[in-house]
């Protein structure tokens, strides 16, 4: 892979299944609601990689401000369809924001950059959060860089390796890492690391 922060095939995957993809669940997840408990009331949220729209969906029906994104042109038209708003296509790179937002929000897609380019997204991420922000992201775990059945790109980290990377992207004032069984698009059992940092 030649690009540091994102891989091409992952895009162009979620490009051609953006209608499957956007439409295989229609409910969120309890991590989604800790996280808002986290979060001002009608405080602004940045998602990164929002997917069909699901969350954002749940946290504008919660009276929150949302900044939804995505690097798939095709999952952010899915997404804007479900909202009924514009959402931004934008990759982790991209990101410039600095003391923007309450929250950020980041649900099973910064699993998606290689880990030796995760480090400089995640500073991107504290950088674009005002202090104190609250910061979600959920990886699935692994032994490293790799790609699933369907040709997927993702990071796979352990436990320590994503420690790591959000040191060298801090000081956080609070970082903690959850683990649980979880599933997802290629319907393969994984073990996930929930990880929730404050600035």
């Amino acid at each position: 892979m030649t690009n540091p922060f994102h891989d091409p095939d992952t895009l162009a995957f979620y490009d051609r299944e953006a209608v499957a993809y956007a439409n295989r669940r229609t409910t969120v997840s309890r991590a989604l609601f800790d996280f808002l408990a986290r979060v001002a009331p009608g405080g602004r949220i940045l998602e990164l990689g929002c997917g069909g729209g699901q969350d954002a969906a749940a946290m504008l029906a919660e009276g929150f401000e949302v900044d939804a994104t995505d690097g798939s042109p095709g999952l952010a038209a899915q997404a804007e369809r479900r909202i009924g708003r514009p959402v931004r296509v934008m990759l982790f790179e991209e990101l410039e924001a600095q003391d923007a937002y309450d929250a950020v929000w980041a649900n099973a897609s910064l699993l998606h950059v290689p880990l030796g380019g995760l480090a400089a997204i995640l500073a991107r991420v504290r950088r674009a959060l005002k202090p104190g922000g609250t910061f979600y992201a959920g990886y699935k775990a692994g032994d490293g860089d790799g790609r699933d059945g369907l040709g997927r790109f993702f990071n796979f980290p352990t436990e320590a390796a994503l420690r790591a990377a959000y040191e060298a992207a801090g000081p956080w004032g609070e970082l903690e890492v959850r683990s649980g069984p979880g599933g997802g698009y290629d319907r393969e059992p994984r073990l996930w690391l929930h990880m929730i940092a404050t600035r």
